[in-house]
């Protein structure tokens, strides 16, 4: 199946045994990826369903569902102060690679740029193209930005703070995953939050402890705005597969 060309499709689309393809995924089906009446593809819906199918006209004819196991065992929720210019789109497509469940992108104190709506909808649509590309089962959800202080709501039983300067232990020491897969991916869960350039404000770090977030370390070095959250994903990911 993995020389199968892939498309992401929305859920409604899947009716009683067959795909209702868009004027757009017509068009990318036929003219870009060159596929003909009768070849096959591989449609995912972005929640966790893969299904075999053929071209068949404005539509696909689903052949048989697929299995398949890409998504990591944890749920991560990854808090990013947003960088300036678009350095987000590369978060977005980097973490999506890596296995982010969602991503939260925060306004702190030294956060430069305040998004448009627009920059929402082309963070989700990158999202969904790297999850295609990376054979996610599902794409990473992008909540709308809020404020640093309203996102620390997120905390969970698993939450870290990345902090550039200062002594504190190294997220890979600090990680508690137990090392086994579970049916459940939600039942595990971790949330990792990033700073802006120039890092957080004592004030920001000390109520991210308030709300139960350990201050982590990713190394001696200081990373990019853009590089710590993927620093941090990867960290986890390695601690987390199996």
């Amino acid at each position: 199946m993995s020389q199968l060309q892939r498309i992401a499709i929305a859920p409604s689309q899947f009716q009683q045994g067959q795909i209702l393809l868009t004027k757009e995924q017509q068009h990318y089906l036929g003219r870009v990826l060159r596929l003909r009446e009768g070849d096959r593809f591989i449609a995912m819906d972005g929640k966790g369903k893969w299904w075999l199918a053929q071209l068949a006209g404005e539509q696909a004819q689903v052949l048989e569902a697929l299995l398949v196991e890409t998504e990591l065992p944890v749920s991560i929720t990854l808090m990013v102060a947003l960088p300036k210019g678009n350095g987000f789109d590369e978060v977005v497509r980097c973490c999506t690679e890596l296995g982010v469940t969602c991503i939260a992108p925060v306004l702190s104190d030294r956060t430069l740029l305040h998004p448009s709506l627009q920059k929402l909808e082309r963070w989700r649509r990158i999202a969904a193209e790297a999850a295609e590309q990376s054979e996610r089962s599902f794409v990473p959800t992008i909540l709308e930005p809020v404020t640093f202080n309203t996102g620390l709501s997120f905390a969970n039983s698993q939450q870290y703070i990345c902090v550039a300067r200062g002594e504190f232990p190294h997220l890979k020491d600090c990680l508690q995953h137990k090392g086994q897969r579970t049916n459940d991916i939600g039942q595990e869960r971790i949330v990792i939050a990033t700073g802006p350039e120039g890092g957080w404000t004592t004030q920001e770090i000390e109520n991210a402890i308030a709300f139960g977030f350990q201050p982590v370390s990713l190394g001696r070095r200081i990373l990019r705005a853009v590089t710590a959250p993927v620093v941090a994903l990867s960290l986890i990911t390695a601690a987390c597969e199996v």
